[in-house]
């Protein structure tokens, strides 16, 4: 009992101690963290999204893409400076964990280069941070109307970098941005037309005029690339040199490209076996029925998210802090629903927003809604489970709260994801469908979809893919529908490697768990353990696996 109580408390204070240990890293990550705040891109990603400095507005021109390589650059400069600073493997964690997001700039620089290669990371720059901004749920107050009008103003000055910026642009990426940039007049409206009764009379003459000025600027990005399309590379792979920079210097996998399919095709098959042998268990058991109304399902989701936490709480899988908020259920809002193609409908709130409670924004039940909404109208838990408690939001909200500031930030999200996926099997496994067996049919498709992510990234990054077969094998594959597929491919060619993230951090999760377990013998708490990852639960598996098992043999 000593040993484990050592091990509690060393797990307790195991963050806060490298801040005090080595000033000179945490300043260094405070700054650079500051500046991300400032360039970092946005994304239709949930996850990697970052609170920006009041009336921030994106900079994409080549002045601001050469003031960040020189930044950078000094980043770089300081930290190698800093190389025989650590003393202890919590501090060598924290320094390398500054390695990995200076990489992660390079990669996005140099390896992906959207900025170069794909118009649409251009329309995601200019609407993107609009539609965070209108995440949160209503009322919107005055600053974010003026922030909306702020940002939709300087929409035209970012695709005027576009314009100038594009020397390599990919054919399959023009197209994608076409079939975007059409929606943009009615997203524009809709969305202004929605925002309107929050607004005074001065703030709707200029968000009209705002948008009057806006929709002609992306009609003339979009003529450019129409005008540009003929004779371009069809290639989009990042190629494997890249890729393998990404997996060891910005995830940092101890895995090659070969190993990664091997890995990811043994899951499907365990996947498929799974889901078809729970098939069989239920084959007389009715399908789950649809929600019969949008409150219905929100009146649903938000009970199970109360007995979810109950779940979490009695099986002793890991502590729910009573500051958290928690992860609710709404239909969109009039000025959301118009812009809701951007991106993930998720609202997880901050680290400035500690907390409140997260939003998932809900559409009408319909057999026709796709993959992950329709699964929703028939049992919140699995989403629940991977994106609310005790998945992204309340894994990111332990992080934002971390007394290791330089643990409170996105880094890739082989971290984050597998952490999400790993949770669904281990709630699985503790029972929490035990009363729901259809239910069980949808998490084990859940991860027939995650392991066949990891063949759909490895071969769109090496080239082995084009967007449209990895589209077509998913649709068969997983199966799933058309448009899912569509949209999953298109995201997974344009974001190398965040696709792996699933499968992969969570077989890492897996490893390290089996080894904990096996050097602490019966010593091993499994409710410690949750805590301590989900804590620190933005750091690359490798590095926590390193720190934890040192941790443990101390004691």
């Amino acid at each position: 009992m000593l040993r484990g109580a050592l091990i509690l408390i060393a797990s307790t204070v195991l963050a806060a101690a490298p801040a005090a240990a080595q000033p000179a890293v945490q300043a260094l990550g405070a700054d650079f963290w500051a500046w991300r705040a400032k360039t970092q891109p946005a994304s239709s990603d949930d996850i990697p999204r970052i609170e920006r400095p009041k009336a921030w507005v994106p900079d994409w021109s080549r002045a601001a893409v050469k003031a960040q390589r020189a930044a950078l650059a000094a980043f770089e400069a300081r930290w190698k400076a800093l190389a025989g600073a650590p003393r202890s493997v919590p501090e060598t964690v924290d320094y390398r964990l500054l390695g990995s997001a200076f990489a992660r700039v390079h990669w996005e620089l140099d390896a992906v280069a959207a900025w170069r290669r794909q118009p649409h990371f251009y329309v995601a720059q200019a609407l993107n941070p609009i539609f965070e901004l209108l995440l949160p749920p209503p009322p919107v107050a005055r600053d974010r109307i003026d922030g909306v009008i702020r940002l939709l103003e300087a929409a035209p000055a970012t695709l005027a970098a576009g314009r100038a910026n594009l020397d390599d642009m990919r054919g399959p990426f023009v197209d994608v941005a076409l079939g975007q940039l059409a929606q943009v007049p009615e997203s524009l409206t809709g969305m202004a037309a929605g925002l309107k009764p929050f607004a005074d009379a001065g703030q709707r003459r200029r968000l009209d005029a705002a948008v009057a000025k806006a929709i002609p600027a992306f009609a003339a990005f979009a003529d450019d690339l129409r005008a540009r399309r003929a004779g371009l590379s069809e290639q989009t792979a990042v190629g494997e040199a890249g890729y393998r920079y990404f997996l060891g210097e910005v995830a940092l996998y101890p895995y090659t490209p070969e190993q990664l399919l091997v890995m990811g095709r043994q899951e499907w098959t365990r996947a498929v076996q799974f889901e078809e042998v729970e098939r069989n268990r239920n084959r007389s058991v009715p399908d789950l029925p649809i929600g019969a109304s949008l409150d219905a399902v929100i009146g649903k989701l938000d009970a199970d998210e109360l007995a979810v936490r109950r779940f979490l709480a009695d099986q002793r899988l890991l502590t729910i802090s009573d500051w958290a908020g928690h992860y609710r259920g709404r239909g969109f809002p009039a000025y959301l629903a118009p812009i809701g193609w951007l991106g993930r409908t998720f609202d997880f709130t901050g680290p400035s927003r500690l907390g409140q409670d997260a939003t998932v924004y809900l559409p009408e039940p319909s057999p026709k809604l796709g993959y992950f909404n329709l699964s929703i109208t028939r049992d919140p838990r699995p989403i629940i489970v991977h994106e609310g408690v005790p998945g992204h939001y309340f894994q990111l909200a332990m992080s934002w709260a971390n007394p290791n500031r330089l643990r409170r930030h996105y880094y890739d999200s082989a971290a984050n994801e597998g952490t999400g996926f790993y949770a669904e099997e281990m709630m699985l496994q503790a029972g929490l469908w035990a009363d729901s067996p259809r239910s069980r049919e949808i998490v084990y498709n859940f991860a027939r979809l995650r392991a066949l992510r990891v063949e759909v990234d490895v071969k769109l990054a090496l080239g082995q893919f084009t967007i449209a077969q990895a589209a077509d094998y998913l649709e068969a594959m997983v199966p799933m529908d058309r448009a899912t597929a569509e949209e999953e491919a298109v995201f997974f060619a344009a974001a190398p490697g965040q696709a792996i993230s699933y499968q992969i951090g969570k077989l890492q999760t897996l490893e390290f768990l089996a080894e904990a377990r096996v050097r602490e013998g019966k010593a091993f708490d499994l409710r410690r353990f949750h805590d301590y990852l989900w804590q620190n639960g933005n750091v690359p598996i490798a590095l926590l696996k390193q720190e934890y098992l040192s941790m443990t043999a101390e004691q």
